[in-house]
C-alpha cells in the first residue's frame, strides 16, 4: 500500500513521527505492530521490537474515536503529593489505570506499582481550541492518585485500559529534593512541543503542523505558537521520542547509578538544586529550553556540576511557560519561531548559540543511518572499549546531528576534545560530519554532548546496543559520580 492511501491520523500514527528513527522503543505493556512510512515513502516499524507471535494485547486508542484518552495535573509530583488524571472515554464505560515504573527490573523494563479501582469513564467535552491552542482543561476530574511515601522516585506511565480492550497512556515522574550523585532531567518541554493531540485531521496542532479545512497536515508556519500541557499525547499517548530516555533509565538503574528525577519544567520554576548533584543528565531529545532554564544549567557548569547531553538538537528553540486560564503555572509553553515581528525564537541568532553551553550544535537532519567514526581513540572516555582511531560504530549517526561551528566561539574551558568525526549524507546526498564532544569547564565540570540521537538507544534499546558506547558512558558517568 502506498504512503498516499495512508491517513495517518486514522492509523494513529504521529504525523512527524518518521522524524525519530528509533520511535518510542519498546514497552512492556504495549506490543504495537504499526507500521509508518519513512521520508523517502519505504515502510518503517515503530517498534524496535517485534509483536510477539500468537500474542494479541489491548488495542491502542486514537484521536478519531478517542477510546480512552487523558491527561495529568502535573508532569512531576513529590512522594506524598496527589496527581490528578483526566480522562475521557467513548462509548461511556468502565476503564482501569495500571500505574508502571521504568527501570530495569532484570531485563523487563518497568514494573507495576498500583492499579487503580475500577473507573466510570465518561465522555469529557470536545476540547477548546483558540488560534490553535487546543487545550482540555475543563475536562473533569477522574482518578486522584495519592503519591505514598515510600514509592521510588523515577521515571512512571499510567496505563488507561477500558473495558472493552483498548489502551492509552499517561507518562509523569515522581522526583524529591534529596541528594544524589546525577540528577535525571526528563524533557517534557520538548514532548509537549511535539504534540499533534488531537491528530484527527481537523483540531490538533503542534509546534510543527496543524490541520487545514480538508485534513490535510500544514506545516510551521500554520502550525501553533502556543501549545497547552492540559491536553493528552497523541496517538497512543506516549510523547515522541520518550523512548530515549527510557532507554537510558533501563541502562542507568541497571548498573545501580545513584540518581534523582526531575522534568524540565522542574527546571525552568527552580524546585531541583542542582548544587545537590555531581551531574545532570539530559538523556533524550530536549531541544525547547526557556529563558530560567538555560540560566540555571550555566550556572550550575559554572559552579562544577557536570552536563551530559546525550542526544543532537539541545536547546534549539527559545520558549516561554505562563499559566494555564485557571492560573496553574506553566501550563502554557509558547515558541514563536519565525513568525510576526520581533526576535526570532532560535537561541543562536540571539546571540547565544547551543554551542556556548554544549561545545556543539545542531548541525541537520540524518535521512539514513550512518555509523560514528571514533576520533581521539586514546582519551580515557573510549578506555576499555576495544574502539580504535577511525573505527566505526553501526548506525550511531542517526535522527539529527550536531558539530562543531569553527565560526561561533567555545565556551571558557581548560581543555576540550571532539571524540567523534562521523560522515554522512543530509538529505540533498551532500556530505556532512557529526561530531561528539567533551571539554572541562574552568570550574572543574565536564560537558558532553553526543551530537546524534542514537545514543541513548545504544544503552539499552533491543537491535541498537553497542556495548562500546555502553562502556564509554559508563566511563563518563564514573568520573562525573568519582568511581574511578
Amino acid at each position: 500500500m502506498g504512503a498516499e492511501h495512508i491517513s495517518r491520523w486514522e492509523s494513529g500514527a504521529l504525523a512527524h513521527a518518521v522524524s525519530d528513527p528509533f520511535g518510542q522503543g519498546p514497552l512492556p505493556w504495549l506490543r504495537g505492530n504499526e507500521h509508518y512510512f519513512s521520508d523517502t515513502g519505504r515502510l518503517i516499524p515503530w517498534y524496535a521490537e517485534p509483536e510477539r507471535p500468537g500474542c494479541r494485547g489491548p488495542r491502542s486508542a486514537n484521536d478519531v474515536n478517542r477510546q480512552i484518552k487523558g491527561f495529568a495535573s502535573a508532569g512531576a509530583v513529590a512522594p506524598g503529593e496527589s496527581i490528578d488524571f483526566h480522562v475521557t472515554v467513548d462509548p461511556p464505560q468502565q476503564f482501569s489505570i495500571d500505574v508502571y515504573r521504568i527501570g530495569h527490573y532484570a531485563g523487563h523494563g518497568a514494573t507495576k506499582v498500583t492499579t487503580s479501582p475500577r473507573l466510570s469513564g465518561i465522555v469529557q467535552p470536545p476540547p477548546l481550541t483558540a488560534n490553535r491552542t487546543v487545550s482540555c482543561h475543563h475536562w473533569w476530574l477522574s482518578w486522584r492518585l495519592q503519591i505514598p511515601s515510600y514509592w521510588s522516585i523515577g521515571a512512571y506511565v499510567a496505563v488507561l485500559t477500558t473495558a472493552n480492550g483498548y489502551r492509552s497512556h499517561i507518562p509523569f515522574t515522581v522526583r524529591d529534593n534529596g541528594p544524589a550523585d546525577l540528577l535525571l532531567l526528563l524533557p517534557d518541554i520538548t514532548w509537549q512541543s511535539y504534540n499533534l493531540y488531537p491528530e484527527d485531521g481537523r483540531t490538533g496542532a503542534s509546534f510543527y503542523h496543524a490541520w487545514d479545512g480538508r485534513g490535510r497536515l500544514l506545516g510551521e508556519r500554520e502550525a501553533a505558537v502556543t501549545v497547552s500541557f492540559d491536553r493528552p499525547y497523541a496517538g497512543a499517548g506516549l510523547p515522541l521520542h520518550i523512548g530515549h530516555a527510557y532507554d537510558f533509565v533501563r541502562w542507568a538503574e541497571r548498573y545501580g547509578y545513584d540518581l534523582a528525577y526531575a522534568d524540565a519544567r522542574d527546571l525552568h520554576a527552580g524546585r531541583v538544586d542542582p548544587s545537590r548533584y555531581r551531574g545532570l543528565v539530559f538523556p533524550g531529545h530536549d531541544e525547547y529550553w526557556s529563558i530560567p532554564m538555560r540560566r540555571t544549567v550555566e550556572a550550575a557548569r559554572d559552579q562544577g556540576t557536570s552536563l551530559v547531553f546525550l542526544s543532537a538538537n539541545t536547546m534549539y528553540w527559545q520558549v516561554e511557560l505562563s499559566p494555564s486560564p485557571s492560573g496553574v503555572p506553566d501550563r502554557l509553553l509558547t515558541c514563536r519561531k519565525r513568525r510576526g515581528p520581533g526576535k526570532s525564537a532560535l537561541w543562536r541568532e540571539a546571540d547565544r548559540a547551543e554551542q556556548h553551553l554544549l561545545g556543539i550544535q545542531y548541525a541537520g537532519r540524518v535521512p539514513e543511518p550512518h555509523p560514528m567514526v571514533v576520533r581521539n581513540a586514546d582519551h580515557w572516555l573510549w578506555e576499555s572499549t576495544g574502539a580504535g582511531e577511525g573505527d566505526e560504530l553501526p548506525g550511531l549517526v542517526a535522527g539529527e546531528a550536531d558539530r562543531y561551528f569553527p565560526r561561533t566561539s567555545l565556551p571558557p574551558h581548560l581543555r576540550r576534545i571532539l571524540l567523534a568525526h562521523s560522515p554522512y549524507r543530509d538529505a540533498r546526498g551532500t556530505t556532512r560530519h557529526q561530531e561528539t564532544s567533551l571539554y572541562r569547564a574552568p570550574s572543574g565540570a565536564l560537558v558532553f554532548a553526543s551530537g546524534t540521537f542514537a545514543w541513548s538507544p545504544a544503552l539499552d534499546r533491543p537491535g541498537h546496543v553497542d556495548p562500546r558506547v555502553q562502556r564509554a558512558t559508563a566511563n563518563l558517568l564514573d568520573r562525573i559520580c568519582k568511581r574511578d
